[in-house]
């Protein structure tokens, strides 16, 4: 546990498209999970299942499977990045109901080529980028 908080601590410090004056509210990613599936089927199963849930509250949606989206953006990597914020009694008793989260719909085959050096890579893409 004490690790992933000094990760998401130097993850903070070191995010190069925070507003000025170090605005946290406009990260959207310390709470990040992948689902992963065999089929756009069940993707689309799932993004209905989000859709449909009172509970969810879909803030941004960035459909890399999209064929028409531009691979080079994102070094090659597909997937459907859902930004969401959970509004329930429990969220808001949390006072967590506007904090955003990241859940990644992710096809199995993508994953079996997604690793850390990989996703290291892409960091140092996207800031040069200034992303």
């Amino acid at each position: 546990m004490a690790l992933s908080i000094l990760r998401a601590f130097l993850f903070l410090i070191s995010k190069p498209s925070l507003p000025p004056f170090q605005d946290c509210s406009y990260l959207v990613d310390l709470c990040r999970q992948s689902i992963y599936f065999d089929s756009l089927h069940d993707v689309a199963r799932c993004l209905r299942a989000v859709a449909d849930d009172p509970e969810a509250v879909l803030v941004r949606a960035k459909n890399r499977l999209d064929p028409g989206q531009d691979s080079a953006a994102s070094c090659g990597f597909r997937n459907l990045s859902l930004n969401l914020r959970v509004d329930c009694a429990e969220s808001r008793r949390l006072g967590a109901e506007t904090h955003v989260c990241e859940v990644q719909l992710i096809m199995t085959a993508m994953a079996h080529i997604k690793d850390d050096q990989g996703h290291r890579r892409y960091i140092a893409f996207r800031n040069l980028r200034g992303e």
